[in-house]
């Protein structure tokens, strides 16, 4: 699979983690091997915690601390109902904004399919 840039990883990203943890709580490490798993390899550590430290600011998600067996604690993360709805709205969003790319970028701007019409 293709490298995304950066800039659609940021724009995509929240959606994604509320998305996945809708499914159930998780913690940073296991959110980026999900992530990386289903392709998006260039999320880091670095993109991940603050995404997710603005959703927590914003009521989407919740933390909450568990003591490590053997190791540090783990910082969980889970949906809160504002977070819920917030990916019901976001979702139906994308899905109207990734027809319009797609339907403008299959048919290079011109609303029909084959070359776009040369003026």
């Amino acid at each position: 699979m293709s490298e995304f840039s950066s800039a659609w990883l940021r724009a995509a990203l929240p959606l994604c983690l509320l998305g996945m943890l809708e499914r159930g709580e998780s913690y940073g490490y296991a959110l980026l091997q999900q992530l990386s798993e289903a392709g998006l390899t260039s999320a880091k550590a670095a993109t991940l915690y603050p995404a997710l430290n603005r959703l927590e600011e914003e009521g989407a998600v919740e933390i909450r601390w568990s003591a490590g067996e053997g190791g540090p604690g783990r910082k969980y993360y889970s949906l809160t109902d504002a977070g819920r709805e917030r990916l019901t709205i976001e979702y139906r969003a994308w899905q109207e904004f990734d027809a319009v790319v797609t339907s403008l970028a299959a048919t290079g701007g011109t609303g029909e399919t084959g070359e776009a019409h040369s003026r």
